[in-house]
């Protein structure tokens, strides 16, 4: 097994126990609520009668539910590779009355399809930093660009210069994130990539979580990049 099956399939229990033991907009986790900044971008298109969003890595929905219910009409199409998170993801979709709207698509995201000037959104949060590279993580950002619309946006939040922390020994552990780049390299890919797109939001925010895994208690410490640009105009 190789590191990136290894910190996949501990991404999958981790996941799974999660997904098994909290309901969607419930507290007690992170998925009680979505990200604000990513529902807020939303008003941006709230004159627009047909809406094109992709979720990649969109676990049951922390998202994407509430972008559908934003959708006057359109599709938002929702890629995970785990097939449990998809089949919570349809029934929450039903839940919440936006399954008619809703697309699931099992695949990783490094080998998922972008169709080119698809989307006026693109939703990438807590998932672009579990491709095996950071070269097919750079691929990945090349295909969201050519995905997006004129004027569309994409917004990304990725985690950077993270630590992993045995908090009953003090060790360091080796952090199971497949791209792990400093917070300066991640922002300087990101800008160089994107260059010419407008900023809408980049924010860098230091954060700490408790968290689980193999029955040790974890600290783990990121900084979290949001990073929300504006496609402009081809002939601007």
């Amino acid at each position: 097994m190789n590191r990136t099956q290894y910190i996949r399939q501990k991404e999958k229990k981790y996941h799974e126990h999660c997904y098994a033991n909290y309901k969607l907009f419930e507290e007690g986790s992170w998925l009680h609520r979505p990200v604000s900044g990513v529902i807020e971008m939303m008003n941006l298109f709230k004159e627009q009668q047909y809406v094109t969003v992709l979720d990649l890595g969109c676990g049951v929905g922390r998202n994407s539910m509430p972008i559908a219910q934003k959708i006057k009409t359109g599709k938002v199409v929702c890629v995970d590779l785990l097939s449990s998170a998809l089949h919570r993801l349809k029934q929450y979709s039903y839940d919440f009355g936006v399954a008619d709207c809703i697309q699931s698509v099992e695949s990783t995201i490094e080998h998922y399809q972008i169709t080119a000037n698809e989307y006026e959104y693109i939703v990438a949060v807590s998932s672009l930093e579990h491709v095996p590279s950071k070269s097919e993580l750079e691929n990945v950002l090349h295909n969201m660009k050519t995905g997006t619309k004129d004027k569309g946006i994409n917004y990304i939040v990725m985690n950077s210069s993270v630590e992993e922390i045995d908090m009953d020994t003090n060790v360091k552990l080796d952090p199971l994130f497949e791209v792990n780049l400093a917070t300066e390299e991640m922002l300087y890919m990101l800008r160089k990539i994107y260059i010419g797109w407008e900023e809408l939001r980049v924010v860098v925010k230091p954060l700490e979580y408790r968290i689980v895994r193999d029955e040790r208690h974890v600290l783990l410490r990121t900084n979290a990049i949001t990073f929300c640009v504006r496609k402009k105009f081809e002939n601007a």
